[in-house]
């Protein structure tokens, strides 16, 4: 897999935490460079860990099922792509000030479960998990800590779009998974 692929693919994942991210930024009356720097560790933190941990799933059965791995990859990544899409015309999230452990916990764990699933799509396409997840990590940091940033400066507009954004790249980069593997393209 391409370094713009992987981008993409840390793009799209990275969009549910960055529209968490905007809410928290929405929510603390007075925003301090550590609400940013926090929000950014705890979701980059994840969405490093989920996909190492879905490739080791993957890993382990992959010889069952290489067959037909690439229609999983394709599926995978629709089916998270077009739940991004859902969930971006569906009522806001309530906003929460709090950044303790527990609710920043919750909240990296809930936005980083599509990345498990992406693991396990890496671990049949045989990509290099480490520098993949390193990869969705730090792209994950980056906008998370800039969406705290935009929510408190700029509002909510951007949260239904960028969770769209995010569906779409994800449905793209699964489609071209699975036309590459049926011999329909060629990159």
């Amino acid at each position: 897999m391409h370094f713009a692929e992987l981008l993409l693919i840390g793009v799209g994942l990275s969009m549910d935490a960055f529209a968490v991210s905007i809410c928290k930024g929405l929510s603390v009356p007075r925003l301090k460079i550590r609400h940013a720097l926090l929000t950014g560790l705890y979701f980059g933190g994840f969405q490093f860990l989920m996909p190492v941990l879905g490739w080791l799933l993957g890993y382990r059965f992959e010889e069952m099922i290489r067959s037909v791995d690439h229609w999983i990859a394709f599926l995978l990544l629709a089916v998270i792509g077009v739940n991004m899409i859902k969930e971006s015309f569906g009522e806001a999230e309530k906003l929460s000030d709090d950044f303790g452990l527990r609710t920043m916990l919750l909240l990296a764990v809930a936005t980083s479960i599509d990345a498990l699933a992406v693991g396990v799509t890496f671990a049949f396409l045989e990509v290099s998990i480490l520098p993949a997840a390193a990869l969705i990590g730090v792209t994950t940091f980056t906008l998370s800590a800039l969406g705290v940033w935009i929510g408190h400066v700029f509002g909510a507009r951007f949260k239904a779009k960028a969770e769209r954004l995010g569906g779409v790249i994800l449905i793209l980069i699964g489609t071209k998974i699975l036309l590459e593997h049926l011999g329909i393209i060629h990159f």
